[in-house]
């Protein structure tokens, strides 16, 4: 059997690279921080490899072709794409991909899974909704990934009770997969963020701080059901256009199946970050 050792969640922020490369800011430290001792967490676990929840922004998948859940079935991972090389500074990167997890995790040899319907890429190019993790939690690049896209931009998306029930799919696929691996699971989203309209980078603060306590309230919590009730789509939408990102964590939160050793909603001069850790070796 595989192992699930650790579960991260954490922000991708692609302003946060450029902005933390040539020196720590003092409205920036607690951030760097909290990578820093993310990385060493996600080293003492030594995984073998990484699954990666995360949400495409619109470069692989646009309106008219959009699954609800995808896995990236592929040798090598490339990343990223022109626009976020130009714009945010972010380095071209390659990462191995773990074809044996991704097509354990895609169900039976001739079956997808009863729990969840996967799509599958044999070919993508991931944008910083992975390459920004990897780099501030992995920037060796050496661990393998397998990606996995969640719709939380265009409608009709998922419902939370579809993440927590990914997440709690992925905790079952891995304790039965026969591969004998060490498995950490990073799930990346956000707390209340709005951009390109008037409450983007209100200089630090959230456009939606009652949000933000909620959700890191129900995290820490370890209540499924309360975090699921908490993350209705009015709710999320409310607190920002991109706010629904924060989905992913759930899938974290339903991985793990308990409260968090670590939780806490990170104040930036951008807006407040999410970030979770599950310390899960020796739970089994």
């Amino acid at each position: 059997m595989s192992e699930l050792v650790a579960v991260l969640g954490v922000p991708h922020n692609p302003l946060l690279k450029r902005a933390m490369e040539a020196g720590i800011d003092e409205d920036l430290r607690a951030t760097h921080e909290n990578f820093q001792d993310f990385r060493g967490r996600l080293e003492d676990a030594r995984p073998d490899v990484l699954i990666m929840v995360g949400s495409d922004h619109f470069r692989k998948f646009f309106y008219d072709n959009s699954p609800a859940f995808m896995i990236g079935k592929a040798s090598r991972f490339q990343g990223t794409h022109p626009n976020e090389i130009r714009t945010f500074g972010l380095d071209p990167m390659e990462v191995p991909g773990d074809v044996e997890m991704a097509t354990s995790l895609l169900g039976t040899e001739y079956l997808n899974s009863d729990s969840i319907d996967f799509g599958f890429s044999n070919e993508w190019l991931i944008d910083h909704g992975w390459t920004v993790p990897l780099w501030f939690l992995r920037p060796q690049y050496d661990i393998p990934i397998v990606p996995i896209h969640s719709n939380t931009n265009m409608p009709p998306l998922p419902g939370p009770r579809r993440f927590a029930a990914l997440g709690q799919y992925l905790r079952e696929t891995i304790a039965t997969d026969g591969a004998d691996k060490r498995v950490a699971i990073i799930a990346t989203g956000h707390l209340a963020t709005d951009i390109g309209g008037p409450r983007q980078f209100l200089g630090g603060d959230s456009p939606d701080p009652e949000f933000d306590a909620d959700a890191v309230a129900w995290m820490a919590s370890g209540d499924i059901d309360v975090a699921i009730e908490g993350c209705q789509f009015d709710r999320l939408a409310s607190a920002g256009n991109v706010t629904l990102q924060f989905l992913n964590l759930l899938v974290g939160l339903a991985a793990a199946n308990r409260a968090p050793d670590f939780a806490e909603g990170t104040a930036s001069r951008f807006a407040p970050g999410p970030f979770f850790y599950w310390d899960m070796k020796d739970q089994s």
